[in-house]
């Protein structure tokens, strides 16, 4: 009698597993013939069997029919999303299952490789084809101007493969964009780990989130110098480099760093005003009115080469002035026409670069003051009157209050 009914238990559990044998086949047969709801029920029913369950083939097909799932909906939203994030977690778990071998077993079924553009009965429904399917998305909600959406996709494409350097620079360049820094940086990092990839534009994009949002100049000089070393004729870097220099209050070396900047760029006007800032800090006023002007011979458009130009010229009228002002009456009396006429000079030396400067930035009230004040300690009475009369429209008459 026990037997009888060891047999009979025996028998259940058979029948029960390939009960559940079959349902894995008619989820199959449903996932081929798109009729992805069902196959999805049916699927996870067979994941909650003790046989079925254990059998990383049945994760496969979960995986597949989550990411064919994924790719008919067309809505693109935020629930297709993580549609795609279920079906990477499905996949991966079948991975793991399945011994973590990419070459052999369910392992190379998972990573079969997915060729774009060929019909839907031939694509291998592989993790390839949920990272396809999600950059291709990604570009349809890029092309909506739906950024947030568009980034989500790449996101989930990266995720995938940290090696495609197209993804995670449309991913680095949204998250960017839409303000998600540590996002950014998660994406360019990729790109800075992917060997001969041209990497300058995400050193470009880590350099100014570090220095900018993150306040961390040390860590964007850490990414220039790591820059350098990878593309040491590149100018923009060498000018970061300079930049942060000045910013971590390291001179010396930022001097060393624009002379030999110069010597590859002797024109670049960003590192001759550099130059001249470090002469002005230094003491060297006359170096660095000098490397002042040649940054706007460089380029005439140059605003912050037009503008030091001028205020380090008024700062020298200042410091006759101030002298002449100091000198005791007798040679007051002496020196007094000479000084005065040598100060005149800097402050009509100065007009044209606050000229420039102006016309470069034409509502900049400040430049307008400037201007006033020169013109009328020079007697121009016509043009100082024409700054007046341009800063009472924007201000008021009681401007020089508020200046």
């Amino acid at each position: 009698m026990k037997k009888l009914i060891l047999s009979m238990a025996l028998i259940g559990v058979t029948t029960l597993a390939f009960g559940q044998k079959k349902v894995v086949r008619s989820a199959s047969k449903n996932f081929k013939n798109g009729e992805l709801t069902e196959a999805l029920t049916e699927i996870e029913a067979a994941t909650n069997d003790p046989e079925t369950g254990s059998d990383p083939e049945t994760y496969l097909l979960k995986a597949q029919i989550e990411t064919k799932l994924f790719g008919t909906d067309s809505s693109n939203t935020a629930s297709t999303v993580e549609v795609g994030h279920a079906a990477l977690n499905t996949f991966n778990k079948a991975f793991e299952m399945g011994g973590s071998n990419k070459e052999d077993g369910v392992g190379e079924e998972i990573y079969a490789e997915d060729m774009p553009g060929v019909p839907e009965n031939l694509r291998p429904y592989s993790i390839y084809t949920l990272k396809n399917t999600a950059f291709d998305k990604g570009i349809d909600r890029y092309n909506a101007e739906d950024l947030e959406m568009a980034y989500s996709f790449f996101d989930l494409a990266g995720e995938i493969d940290i090696t495609d350097t197209t993804v995670h620079y449309n991913a680095g360049f949204l998250a960017n964009d839409l303000g998600k820094y540590e996002e950014a940086k998660k994406h360019f990092n990729y790109l800075l780990d992917v060997e001969e990839y041209n990497k300058l534009n995400a050193y470009y994009f880590m350099v100014q989130i570090l220095s900018g949002e993150d306040q961390n100049p040390e860590g964007a000089y850490d990414i220039v110098m790591r820059g350098r070393e990878d593309y040491p004729e590149d100018k923009i870097l060498a000018e970061y480099e300079i930049q942060l220099l000045l910013q971590l209050n390291k001179m010396d070396d930022a001097m060393a760093s624009i002379q030999e900047a110069l010597k590859n760029d002797p024109n670049n006007a960003g590192i001759l005003l550099r130059s001249g800032y470090l002469k002005e800090q230094s003491g060297d006023v006359d170096g660095a009115l000098e490397d002042y002007k040649k940054s706007v011979e460089a380029d005439p458009e140059f605003y912050d080469g037009n503008y030091y130009t001028g205020a380090l010229l008024l700062e020298k009228s200042r410091e006759i002035l101030a002298e002449l002002n100091s000198l005791s009456d007798e040679e007051w009396e002496k020196r007094s026409e000479e000084m005065g006429a040598a100060a005149n000079k800097n402050y009509e030396d100065a007009v044209p670069y606050f000229e420039k400067a102006l016309e470069i930035r034409p509502d900049n009230t400040e430049l307008m003051a400037i201007l006033y004040q020169v013109h009328t300690r020079l007697k121009n009475t016509e043009e100082a009157e024409k700054y007046n009369s341009k800063l009472v429209e924007l201000q008021g008459a009681n401007w020089q209050e508020s200046m």
